[in-house]
């Protein structure tokens, strides 16, 4: 995925973080300058769903316009062989058997 805050922003005649951060805190989402430093000009690692409702409603965009999808990333991630691959190449999936019973989780 690419975050897309700023082009959002942007698009929204918002140029700086700092005008960002004191609309979202209008709003109710207070956030630290060392957050907002990585949602700006970063790409966070997670987000709450409940600060990314905040952002949309603040932005008027949908989820989609902050997040897009880079499937040529994904693709290249993908290990060379699975199960669907070998099929698809006309191998037969290994399959492994497990002997006995297996513990339950702890």
């Amino acid at each position: 995925m690419k975050w897309n805050l700023r082009l959002a922003a942007a698009q929204r005649d918002i140029w700086k973080s700092s005008q960002l951060q004191a609309m979202l805190a209008d709003a109710g989402l207070v956030i630290s300058a060392g957050k907002m430093s990585n949602l700006w000009s970063g790409q966070p690692v997670t987000i709450r769903l409940d600060d990314l409702d905040i952002i949309c409603e603040v932005l008027g965009c949908e989820p989609n316009d902050l997040m897009v999808r880079e499937p040529e990333k994904a693709r290249a991630q993908r290990p060379a062989s699975t199960p669907a691959r070998a099929a698809v190449a006309g191998e037969r999936p290994r399959l492994e058997r497990r002997v006995g019973r297996t513990e339950p989780p702890l």
